[in-house]
C-alpha cells in the first residue's frame, strides 16, 4: 500500500515537473521575443530617424557651404569650414563615446530584467 501511495506521489511530482518545464520554456519564449522585438523596434526607429536627420544634416551644409563661400567670395573656404567643424564633432564624439554605454545598457537592462 505504501509502495502505491509513494508511486503515485512521484508521478504527481514527474507531473509537475513536466509543466513546470513546459511553462518555463513558453516564458523563456515569450520574454526572448519581447526583448527581440524591442530591439528590432528601436533599430528600425533609430534608421528612419538617423537617415532623415542625415539627410536633413547635408542640405544645411550644403546651405551653410554656399553661404559661407558666398561671404568668404571662396567656395571652397566655406566647404573647408563646414567640413573642419563636422571634424571637430566628430573628435568630441570619439573623446565623448565611453559615455554612451552606461545610458545605453540602462536602457536595454530594464526591457531585459522587467518583470511584467
Amino acid at each position: 500500500m505504501a509502495f502505491e501511495e509513494l508511486k503515485h506521489d512521484f508521478s504527481e511530482i514527474d507531473k509537475e515537473v513536466s509543466a513546470y518545464v513546459e511553462h518555463s520554456l513558453e516564458y523563456a519564449k515569450l520574454k526572448s521575443f519581447k526583448i527581440s522585438m524591442v530591439l528590432v523596434t528601436y533599430f528600425a526607429k533609430v534608421v528612419l530617424i538617423g537617415v532623415l536627420a542625415i539627410l536633413t544634416l547635408l542640405f544645411l551644409s550644403l546651405a551653410a557651404s554656399f553661404a559661407l563661400g558666398e561671404e568668404l567670395d571662396n567656395l571652397l573656404y566655406g566647404f573647408l569650414i563646414v567640413g573642419l567643424i563636422y571634424l571637430l564633432l566628430a573628435f568630441v564624439g570619439y573623446v565623448l563615446r565611453e559615455k554612451l554605454n552606461k545610458p545605453i545598457l540602462r536602457m536595454f537592462s530594464k526591457h531585459y530584467f522587467d518583470e511584467s
